[in-house]
């Protein structure tokens, strides 16, 4: 049961006075019991209520038990504020036989930091049995040992302390001895067995007794052995101690093998009964396993590693024997020295790896527990860390030390801080020990930006191309991360009423200053602006830098005259007098130039003049001079061209006329300058004009085209109409045709109209077209067929014999103009070899050139002659005819051609054919009697070209030739 107790005792009040002093930075101490053997979970105290803390602060505080040990008895339930038995306690392994048992950690809170020491007290139970060493213990007894002889025993072991250890012992069966007690001034017991009664061995040799041993707990526990002696023969000298304490000192890392001191014993006995053996009696396990004794010399040797901290001083109970029965015994007690073999030993018990830069002076980093396991110096250490770090270390309470902040911090400066803790005691020779600590230091926006420069002043050339790199602007934030990226901007401002943004932009990732617009030099020379750098920091900062943009002169203007002004209306001229002499100033070019520097040099020469001799330009300064005497031959009219250039590269020119009047007063040279005539200037958009020009004429000329195809295809397919019809076609003659025979009135020509089938058109035939329609116009008839294959390969390579009408020379031929014919279609049959078949002999002497075509007043004088022969034969035709007024009239159609079976006018003819077979048998035998007259081609061998097929039509034709 665990409870808070306080001591009554004024040695203990003054006790726990002085420490409470020594411990002035404890907050509390509190102060604990239970018994040893409890099981976990076993509840220890409240804690919470002892100390008077909430336990609400337990949690927020992170409250938690430290301990130096490795071992953790206790543990802390933060949520109820109770101790609790963390794992098993044994009072015997943690104290042995120390009284009282104790132990002590400390509680440590944090925000702020509290420390609190808690002792636990560990009563013992009664949960050990006495236990000897040996179970049966032998003696040999002299049957002449007086009654009263003391035997010493060797006592049994309970690591129980207190009531639950070894009360008595006591002998069972036992008639010669008694068993009597001691208590050292140590407070140890010694057992020893009396002999009451003397020995008789020839009654009883040997004796066997019952050794018990008995603590005082509840239940009471015992041990027992058996006590075994032999009655001897006469040994009546016991060996005797030569001190009966031993001290000796011994180094607590003495090694292993080092004697510690020996034991000596006096045995007034002769022979084997002098002769004494050294044991060790009452000595526990662990002592047993650090001393060991020869037994033959006594000398005490250490075997085992000392420690100092373990246990600073043992005793030992040496037993001197001799053979027989008799013994001595001595104590030995060894000091141990102190050694300085531990380092202090560094906890870290509280860490904070990050600190910000602004933290406040003496913000805490760490809570570090140092301890050192040796005694008085050796114990004793110092905690140092370096000095040129921004911290310092504290001691807050016994072994307990904290690092503060001493200094303000700066991340730009120190970013990460290597703390090394060195903690030294102050033995001999000093041992010590470090711990290293790494600490970073976070950022906070706590820098403004930098430009590399306080102020930028950058030059352009004009004329530059929107979007032009000027140049870039660069600034640095010694902050990390997010604080230190930066973003450029511009100060929105206005430059001659415009928003700076339609001059310049800035990139706010790169800074780079991009022209927004093309510069002129004349317009604008300079210009300045602000831009800011700002950090993603939170709060932002930023910083604004001046910017200086000079815009550099280019050439880019050519020098303009101020004097003499051009007109274009107007006519100006410089008077110089007849009488001028040299070096006269006649005038003084004045130009300007609105670059500036070199580019704004003008420099003046004579271009052109009329007489070179007689005037010159001062390159400098544009006056114009006369070099020699003004002579009366030296024209009224001079005409001076200046060229005016600039310094630039590449320069840049003007030109002006000047004219010059050499004359002593105006009405005189007036007359002269009434007809000057100005030269016409070029005019600069000469070239777009013609390129617009030609654009214009290319297109009509494609309109044209487009115009010509189009009436093409239409008349193309208005002859398709036609060519599918099942209308007759109807010859038609013009006036002044006629047969051979000359039985007209007209004379005889050389032209054929052709009149064809349907299927004419496969025929290869070529001709002119005819110069006016006929009354059914059949547009493209005679080109050439696009039948391939057999058709092709069978068309005739012959040409047609001419009739009789080719026999005639040219001069014969009759027409308003000799050989030309108006209204005639010209025919010729080509082979498909491409080559002209020529005629018999008689057709070549007799036939001169084809006919060209009529010009214009052929065409009319004809028109005209058959508007006569017209008139003449409306007279003469019956019932069933047709005349040329209605042929030729505008409302003429189809439905006016006669019938090809009744009888069809000729025009300028008498004859009329009819359709009356004996009338055709009579034209077939003219026609075949003709054919006779003809000579034969002259190439027969040749097949003649295909006839198409006849129609009503052509049969009238084919009787009209058979006549002829």
């Amino acid at each position: 049961m665990a409870s808070f107790r306080r001591l009554d005792h004024g040695a203990q009040w003054l006790a726990l006075f002085l420490c409470l002093f020594a411990l002035k930075s404890v907050s509390g101490q509190a102060r604990y019991s239970i018994p040893e053997e409890q099981p976990e979970g076993s509840f220890v105290g409240n804690i919470a209520m002892d100390l008077g803390i909430d336990v609400k602060r337990m949690v927020s505080g992170n409250a938690r038990i430290v301990t130096k040990g490795s071992r953790q008895y206790v543990d802390l339930n933060r949520d109820r504020g109770i101790l609790v038995v963390k794992e098993r306690i044994d009072r015997e392994e943690l104290c042995k036989k120390k009284t009282p048992c104790s132990f002590s950690f400390e509680m440590i809170l944090e925000n702020p930091i509290q420390l609190y020491r808690v002792t636990v007290e560990v009563t013992d139970v009664n949960d050990n049995t006495p236990a000897f060493q040996k179970e049966e213990i032998v003696f040999k007894i002299v049957e002449t040992a007086a009654p009263g002889t003391r035997y010493s025993l060797e006592t049994a072991d309970d690591p129980d302390v207190g009531v639950n250890d070894i009360q008595k012992y006591m002998f069972k069966s036992s008639d010669n001895f008694k068993l009597e007690m001691q208590t050292q001034s140590d407070g140890s017991q010694i057992v020893e067995m009396v002999l009451e009664t003397p020995l008789d061995r020839e009654k009883n040799e040997e004796h066997s007794l019952i050794l018990v041993a008995s603590d005082g707990g509840v239940p009471q526990r015992s041990g027992t052995a058996r006590i075994h002696i032999t009655v001897l023969d006469a040994n009546d000298n016991a060996p005797v101690c030569s001190k009966q304490v031993y001290k000796a000192e011994v180094q607590e890392n003495s090694a292993l093998g080092t004697v510690v001191t020996t034991v000596s014993a006096n045995d007034a006995d002769k022979g084997v009964n002098g002769e004494v053996t050294y044991y060790f009696s009452r000595v526990s396990k662990e002592d047993k396993q650090l001393f060991d004794i020869n037994r033959k010399s006594g000398e005490i040797k250490v075997t085992g590693n000392l420690d100092y901290e373990v246990s600073k001083s043992y005793q030992l109970n040496v037993l001197a024997s001799d053979h027989g029965s008799n013994s001595d015994t001595c104590k030995v007690i060894i000091q141990i020295i102190d050694v300085n073999d531990n380092s202090p030993v560094i906890q870290l018990m509280s860490f904070s790896s990050t600190i910000s830069e602004d933290a406040p002076l003496g913000t805490t980093l760490a809570v570090i527990n140092v301890h050192d396991d040796d005694s008085e110096r050796n114990g004793v250490f110092e905690c140092s860390i370096s000095s040129d770090l921004p911290f310092k270390i504290e001691s807050s309470l016994s072994g307990y030390y904290t690092i503060v902040t001493e200094e303000e911090l700066d991340r730009e400066s120190v970013s990460e801080c290597n703390i090394t803790l060195t903690v030294t005691d102050k033995g001999s020779p000093p041992l010590s020990n470090q711990k290293n600590i790494q600490i970073k230091v976070s950022d906070i926006n706590d820098n403004f930006p930098r430009f590399e420069e306080s102020e930028y002043i950058r030059t352009i050339p004009e004329n530059n191309s929107p979007g032009f790199s000027i140049f870039t602007v660069h600034a640095t934030d010694a902050d990390w991360g997010q604080n230190a990226r930066i973003s450029y901007f511009l100060e929105e401002m206005e430059i001659n009423g415009a928003s700076l943004s339609s001059f310049v932009s800035v990139n706010a990732e790169s800074g780079v200053i991009s022209a927004a617009k093309s510069f002129d030099y004349e317009q604008i020379k300079k210009f300045g602006f602000n831009i800011t750098a700002r950090d993603a920091g939170s709060p932002p900062l930023s910083s604004v830098v001046s910017i200086k943009i000079l815009v550099q002169d280019q050439n880019d203007n050519a020098p303009q005259v101020l004097y003499p002004v051009q007109t274009g209306g107007s006519l100006v001229a410089e008077m110089v007098p007849s009488s001028a002499d040299v070096g006269y100033l006649v005038t003084k070019v004045v130009a300007v130039d609105v670059d500036s520097g070199q580019n704004a040099w003008l420099s003046y020469k004579l271009q052109k003049a009329a007489d070179r001799a007689l005037f010159e330009v001062g390159s400098q300064n544009g006056e114009i001079r006369t070099i020699r005497q003004v002579t009366d031959k030296d024209a009224v009219k001079q005409r001076l061209s200046v060229i005016v250039e600039d310094n630039g590269q590449p320069s840049r020119s003007a030109t002006v006329i000047v004219n010059v009047a050499v004359a002593d007063s105006f009405p005189e040279v007036l007359s002269e300058f009434t007809d000057f005539t100005h030269d016409k200037e070029y005019n600069d958009n000469l070239t777009f004009y013609l390129v617009l020009a030609l654009a214009v004429v290319s297109f009509l000329f494609i309109t044209c085209v487009v115009v010509i195809i189009s009436v093409k295809i239409y008349r193309w397919r208005q002859s398709r109409i036609l060519y599918h019809s099942n209308l007759p076609v109807i010859p038609y003659y013009p006036p002044r045709y006629s047969d051979t025979l000359g039985s007209g009135t007209l004379p005889h020509v050389y032209n054929y109209d052709t009149c064809r089938t349907t299927d004419s058109r496969k025929s290869d035939i070529k001709y002119n077209q005819p110069m006016s329609e006929s009354l059914v116009s059949v547009d493209d008839v005679g080109t050439e067929s696009a039948q391939n294959g057999l058709q092709r390969s069978t068309t005739s390579t012959l040409q047609k014999p001419p009739q009789n009408d080719w026999r005639f020379t040219q001069g014969q031929r009759p027409g308003p103009s000799g050989p030309h014919m108006p209204y005639g279609t010209q025919i010729r049959w080509t082979p498909k070899s491409g080559t002209r078949a020529a005629g018999g002999p008689e057709v070549t002497m007799g036939t001169g050139p084809w006919p060209q075509p009529p010009t214009e007043a052929e065409q009319l004088q004809a028109l005209m002659a058959a508007a006569n022969a017209v008139n003449e034969a409306t007279a003469t035709l019956g019932p069933g005819t047709m005349g040329l007024s209605t042929r030729y009239s505008p409302q003429f159609t189809l439905q006016h051609v006669p019938d090809y079976r009744q009888n069809v006018y000729i025009p300028g003819s008498t004859a009329t054919l009819t359709s009356n077979p004996q009338q055709q048998q009579q034209q077939a035998t003219a026609q075949q009697a003709t054919q006779q007259a003809l000579p034969p081609p002259q190439v027969s061998a040749q097949p003649e070209p295909p006839k198409a097929a006849q129609t009503p039509a052509s049969k009238k034709k084919s009787t009209k030739k058979e006549k002829k």
